[in-house]
């Protein structure tokens, strides 16, 4: 059963990952529950305060993520039309990845220009919301990849730790 539960808390933190890009999936949250699942082993020792501290921060990252581009577009003079321009680009750049890793950056800033421009603003003030936009939607990418990458590396850490138990058979 422990080695199940490494193997699916592996592949949450995996899922997780890949969650602080894409917008359907809740990356941090997803992390935690691997985490979750390691110290749910019985070769883990049970640190609830780990589990605690790390859901608050996975559910304040949560937060964030919908609050930093309303900041970034409220700051810049944008709207609610290039906040869902940008939303719209970032889900172009994943079913179409023309562009490759670049369209994950380029085709959110060109969904916020139109969705400004179709909320009939000027050409000036629909690039600058779509900066403000853009910038908040990167700010919140890579706060959830930062917090991502820690949970893997706490979660590597503590199976290498305590490898012993996860691993009677290698021993």
């Amino acid at each position: 059963m422990d080695l199940f539960l490494l193997i699916m808390g592996l592949f949450c933190m995996l899922i997780g990952l890949l969650g602080s890009f894409l917008p359907v999936l809740p990356g941090p949250p997803v992390s935690w529950l691997g985490l979750l699942l390691l110290i749910l082993t019985r070769a883990v020792p049970n640190d609830w305060w780990l589990i605690a501290i790390t859901g608050v921060v996975a559910l304040a990252v949560v937060a964030l993520d919908y609050w930093i581009p309303v900041a970034g577009t409220r700051k810049f003079g944008g709207s609610r039309a290039g906040m869902v321009g940008t939303t719209i680009g970032l889900l172009v750049a994943i079913v179409f990845p023309v562009l490759g890793l670049a369209g994950i950056v380029i085709w959110p800033f060109i969904g916020a220009i139109v969705g400004e421009l179709i909320n009939k603003t000027s050409h000036q003030q629909a690039l600058k919301a779509a900066f403000g936009s853009f910038v908040g939607f990167l700010t919140g990418t890579f706060l959830k990849f930062v917090v991502s990458v820690i949970y893997l590396g706490i979660f590597l850490f503590r199976a290498w730790d305590f490898r012993s138990g996860l691993f009677p058979f290698l021993e």
